[in-house]
């Protein structure tokens, strides 16, 4: 991998991480378009890339997580379903799932319609709640709509999303909730992988870990707060629609 594909690679990663779209079925299709083998550093880089990502977050709201005995306890309360079945699934991801373009394009399109039919769902439903009215039980049913994430092209943001949408909580809370479950849940995959990975880093692609890294961060940090905004006016039904036609311009493209 050279700087200019490590380059877009992040920016690519730093875009989509926190949208509804499948930061993992990005960074698969933009691979295939850039012609990147899918060597083990190279899956070590799209994972450890996320790391800049959290960063992005961990700045915006680790200290409101911090102070917030409460919130901490739910999210680690909603982290307990992916954390177990990450653990378990850790090897069948990374070896079956992770790279697959079929089931990338796949989980683009089923997770777009989902996208939209929820939404039309949502839109007659009260989802006045805040974290304050977020239960256990609730924040752990939201951990198992994240656990789906593990899927590539389904988004851990979407799945997120949609589920605390769906136990009440209105769509800007759920957004900031989302933002904040992926703190423990990015940090436990990147760091477990590259423990898993520390014998693909060597000297002569550390460089490139970190400059990947450097780029995800600048562009997650812009992305978080533009759809902040976007979400106070707007559903995620373009994101939806977005899902399905990239599905099917990457079909057309690859078969």
């Amino acid at each position: 991998m050279n700087f200019f594909q490590a380059f877009i690679i992040s920016v690519v990663e730093g875009i989509t991480e926190f949208l509804p779209i499948s930061s993992t079925g990005h960074l698969v299709l933009t691979s295939k378009i850039l012609s990147v083998t899918q060597t083990d550093f190279v899956k070590t880089f799209e994972i450890a890339i996320q790391s800049g990502a959290i960063a992005s977050v961990i700045f915006l709201y680790g200290r409101k997580l911090l102070d917030n005995k409460e919130l901490l306890k739910k999210t680690m309360a909603a982290f307990i379903p992916t954390g177990i079945l990450g653990f378990v699934l850790y090897k069948f991801v990374k070896n079956v799932l992770l790279g697959n373009v079929f089931v990338t394009l796949l989980s683009l399109a089923i997770g777009g319609l989902a996208i939209i039919i929820l939404e039309k769902y949502f839109k007659h439903k009260d989802g006045g709640g805040d974290i304050k009215t977020l239960t256990y039980p609730s924040a752990i049913f939201i951990g198992l709509a994240q656990s789906l994430s593990m899927i590539p092209g389904v988004s851990r943001s979407a799945a997120t999303i949609l589920g605390a949408m769906g136990v009440g909580l209105n769509r800007q809370t759920a957004v900031e909730f989302s933002f904040i479950l992926a703190i423990p849940t990015m940090l436990a995959a990147t760091g477990y992988d590259l423990l898993k990975s520390f014998k693909d880093i060597n000297s002569s692609n550390v460089l490139v870990l970190i400059f990947g890294f450097t780029v995800s961060f600048i562009v997650a940090l812009a992305a978080v707060k533009w759809f902040l905004n976007f979400v106070k006016k707007y559903s995620l039904t373009s994101f939806g629609v977005y899902r399905i036609v990239l599905s099917i311009i990457y079909f057309l493209l690859i078969k």
